[in-house]
């Protein structure tokens, strides 16, 4: 079935950069692109003929919440009642999982939805554990892979897995250990990809993602480097994204988080790292942290050097930093520098082009330039940038030969106004409302704004239900034990 798109702008591509076709035309074999400029003269089956539009390669979300949003309660409160989300002792020692595996399953499905219809078209799954018994395993993830073959998104996927769980006394926080669970859960990885890459018509691919860096032990890391090179996929781990963390590390290896990946090897190609945020040169390093020698040198360690020299990726993720009060320090320094970024949402709903348009200001702001965040940049690091991560030449880019990922973004609503250079407007004066129709390997998923390959007329009801649910149970994990209106009192009295 051979499809042409027309539109008033189309992100083509020319030899090693995106470019732009006013009046363009997109054609494609199902899953293949075949043509992308002006005037084509082979023959068509449909025609669709967008108008005032911009047909865009579809987005590639390498930290995409595949979850129930939690911003709304966990990145506001006091210390107190930020312990209060973390498990107690009494809880970390008895409790089993929230949910039953129907009601795991359907987060999984809302959230990519909610993916697909901000014109995501590639996402690498991030999940909260803590409702959950340790961390994610093969059933969930098969779930899952389950629900990305419905809907019709692509993605890499593989069961979370980790050594250390946090948890608190009440006056701080602690990790407890068990190295065997973390092992055990790397196995279940590893099998999990053995069977499911390449599935749902090569949509599911496989990719190893252990949890963050201080939940896991030199054996777990060192096991999942050589995993991911045997099986050549790519591996993401949070790292440098916290002082917690940061002090956790340098107590356990002398090193801060990244030159110590880098002394284990783990940095390389098709290796993301999410936030990276805590490292020499940010503001909000405590000086002791930044300034420190740690390495058998006795000299400091350019971070930002050793991502650039080993190709290892930065995802940078401007709304839940933001929400929580860090930030990279700055998206274009770190690209000066040589290192790739690339943005990513983790957060709800995961609005990519918000998170562009958070990360233009967030860079200005930070870096006190106007001429900061370049809006191609940006648009680049979350098409072209992440599909070289992945090692993916041909997603992230419309041309011939390339898969048919796309998305329309209607540029006529009236809450956009007039539009100006169509990239600029994008990422400054549109959101992902504005997408109606969303194409993955040739297949429409969202047509006129809503998805047409599974029914979602309950969906919103059901996360509501089950987001109501998941903070009603805090009171049962939390070390004091407190109601709900103490742990999450509303913005305003209740009247």
């Amino acid at each position: 079935m051979i499809t042409r798109v027309r539109a008033k702008f189309v992100i083509g591509y020319d030899e090693s950069d995106h470019c732009l076709i006013e009046h363009g035309e997109l054609v494609h074999d199902d899953d293949r692109i075949v043509f992308v400029g002006r005037d084509f003269e082979g023959h068509v089956d449909t025609e669709i003929d967008a108008g005032e539009a911009i047909v865009s390669p579809g987005f590639i979300d390498t930290n995409a919440l595949a979850d129930i949003d939690h911003a709304i309660f966990d990145s506001w409160p006091d210390r107190s009642r930020s312990l209060g989300l973390s498990w107690s002792e009494s809880y970390l020692s008895d409790h089993g999982p929230r949910f039953d595996r129907n009601r795991l399953k359907f987060r999984r499905e809302f959230a990519l939805s909610q993916l697909i219809r901000n014109g995501i078209t590639t996402m690498v799954p991030i999940a909260a554990e803590t409702y959950l018994d340790w961390c994610e395993d093969y059933r969930d993830m098969a779930d899952t892979a389950e629900a990305v073959a419905a809907l019709g998104i692509r993605a890499y996927l593989g069961p979370s897995y980790r050594t250390h769980v946090p948890y608190t006394d009440g006056s701080r926080t602690l990790l407890h250990k068990d190295e065997r669970r973390g092992l055990n859960g790397l196995t279940d990885a590893v099998r999990f990809i053995e069977d499911f890459a390449g599935s749902a018509s090569g949509l599911i691919q496989g990719a190893l993602l252990p949890a963050r860096i201080e939940t896991q032990t030199e054996s777990t890391l060192r096991a999942t480097r050589e995993a991911a090179d045997s099986l050549q996929v790519p591996v993401r781990l949070h790292a440098a994204q916290g002082v917690f963390e940061t002090e956790e590390i340098i107590t356990r290896t002398g090193k801060r988080s990244i030159p110590y990946l880098h002394q284990l090897g783990f940095l390389a190609p098709k290796t993301l790292i999410p936030h990276v945020w805590t490292v020499p040169g940010n503001r909000l390093m405590p000086p002791e942290l930044a300034t420190a020698e740690y390495g058998a040198s006795g000299r400091g360690t350019d971070d930002l050097s050793l991502l650039a020299e080993t190709d290892t990726s930065v995802i940078f993720c401007p709304i839940p930093t933001a929400h929580y009060g860090g930030g990279l320090e700055t998206f274009d320094t770190y690209r000066a520098q040589g290192v790739r970024v690339v943005i990513g949402t983790d957060s709800a709903p995961p609005n990519m082009i918000k998170a562009l348009d958070l990360a233009t200001a967030e860079t200005k702001v930070l870096g006190t330039d106007r001429t900061a965040a370049q809006a191609a940049d940006l648009f680049r690091a979350a098409t072209l940038e992440p599909a070289r991560a992945l090692g993916r030449s041909d997603l992230g880019r419309l041309a011939a030969g390339t898969q048919a990922d796309y998305f329309v973004l209607d540029l006529t609503n009236a809450h956009i106004g007039p539009y100006a250079d169509p990239i600029r407007t994008l990422v400054m004066n549109t959101d992902g409302r504005d997408i109606n129709r969303v194409v993955v390997a040739g297949r429409t998923i969202v047509e006129d704004g809503q998805i047409v390959t599974v029914s979602t007329s309950d969906f919103r009801e059901r996360a509501q239900e089950f987001l109501s649910d998941y903070i009603s149970a805090h009171t049962e994990s939390d070390f004091a034990g407190r109601s709900l209106d103490e742990l999450q009192p509303s913005s305003f009295p209740k009247l």
